[in-house]
């Protein structure tokens, strides 16, 4: 099986399979050289070497190409402390040429060959001329990004609703998709100032304990069945699906809470619940 080394580019950001060659000694935190589809760029280690499957590898593998030096290190700091001055130069930029888009972050690479415009915008952006006064003014290639609410928000950073700093800031590495079905899951109150972060989306932190929801809820009647109690038949009208407890409103005219091992199905009387765990 191919060895591989986990690195990224960024803090927190999506890691990438390299070929470590030699260097199989490398360890987590080393900073390396490696060759990319835009050409050399400077990444951090964040897992050692190991054997992987051949089926895990999406194609073929780019190389580590050394350890990086003192001076890829030093440049790298030089480069990152001209990126604030570029943002607001590029903003400015931006605003001359009456451009609908907000400037998140300038990003040289590590060796100054080329300067990445992270922006927002609510529609397609014609940047052809801004790119060329940017060219001009840098001497540098120009490469403009444009990105999603959440992915200014990873940017930025901040404070979720929780009081800890934002999951996609401080250890999410990917997006992964959420859905209006998982605060339903969980029987949270779907108003937005509920179930939104501060980008504005649905919070990443939704699904967290959405497959444990999912499980329990097989193992529960579903709100409006039928169901026969200890107290006689009725129907159920709210689950508690950690404690594995239903609130059922009995035929009677009250409504009492129940444990789900306590209940069977109306018309399939074999057909019993259970508490989740």
């Amino acid at each position: 099986m191919p060895q591989v080394v986990s690195i990224q580019f960024q803090p927190v950001t999506k890691l990438y399979y390299f070929d470590p060659g030699p260097l199989t000694d490398l360890l987590p935190g080393e900073w390396v050289i490696v060759e990319t589809a835009r050409g050399r760029e400077l990444a951090q280690v964040v897992i050692p070497a190991k054997e992987v499957d051949e089926k895990d590898l999406e194609g073929p593998l780019k190389r580590v190409l050394r350890r990086a030096s003192k001076y890829d290190r030093d440049q790298k700091t030089y480069w990152s402390q001209q990126a604030q001055a570029a943002e607001d130069y590029c903003q400015q930029k931006a605003n001359e040429h009456g451009l609908d888009m907000k400037v998140v972050r300038c990003t040289y690479s590590y060796n100054g060959e080329r300067l990445t415009v992270e922006f927002v915008a609510e529609h397609r952006v014609d940047f052809r001329a801004l790119v060329r006064d940017l060219a001009r003014h840098f001497s540098t290639r120009i490469e403009m990004r444009q990105i999603g609410v959440r992915d200014q928000a990873k940017l930025i950073g901040g404070f979720g609703r929780c009081g800890r700093t934002l999951c996609c800031a401080s250890f999410l590495r990917e997006f992964h998709s959420v859905s209006i079905r998982m605060a339903k899951n969980q029987n949270i109150p779907l108003s937005s100032s509920d179930i939104s972060g501060v980008c504005g989306r649905l919070m990443c932190s939704l699904a967290y304990e959405n497959d444990m929801y999912t499980r329990a809820r097989k193992h529960l009647p579903k709100v409006g069945q039928k169901v026969m109690t200890p107290d006689g038949p009725g129907a159920v009208r709210y689950l508690n699906v950690l404690l594995g407890k239903v609130t059922v409103y009995l035929e009677k005219g009250t409504q009492k809470e129940f444990l789900a091992n306590d209940l069977s199905l109306i018309g399939d009387p074999n057909r019993t619940f259970a508490a989740p765990g």
